[in-house]
């Protein structure tokens, strides 16, 4: 009962989580998992074994950008990034961090569902 008040009253609440690589954390569907970490790992992936000249270095990286591998990697460079700007942007200060709605943030807590009660409890809703 008590989960399903809660799943009730966060139904409409947008949930992100802030992290990285190093941090994980357990959170369930619906739920925006930002890595901070995801934007090194994707230019590392797409500057992996590139040679020291950097002409022949560039006509690697655009041929890779043209396949369909590639494509698929600036895609995810670019939600990376933005989850890098979505940070920024509400003023992340530590990770792990749980942000419901874009307004109320909890950090530290690794496990979603205990973070989102946190801020439920805060708000006002009764489970």
């Amino acid at each position: 009962m008590l989960l399903t008040a809660l799943l009730c009253a966060s139904a409409n609440a947008e949930t992100w989580v802030f992290t990285d690589s190093h941090h994980p954390t357990q959170s369930g569907p619906g739920v925006r998992v930002i890595l901070l970490d995801d934007v090194d790992r994707l230019q590392e992936k797409l500057s992996q074994g590139l040679p020291a000249d950097p002409q022949q270095a560039m006509a690697i990286v655009r041929q890779r950008m043209q396949s369909p591998d590639g494509q698929r990697l600036q895609k995810d460079l670019a939600v990376a990034q933005q989850g890098t700007a979505d940070a920024w942007s509400l003023g992340i200060a530590k990770i792990p961090a749980v942000v419901i709605d874009r307004q109320f943030v909890i950090y530290g807590e690794p496990n979603v569902p205990l973070a989102e009660q946190q801020i439920a409890r805060y708000r006002g809703i009764k489970p």
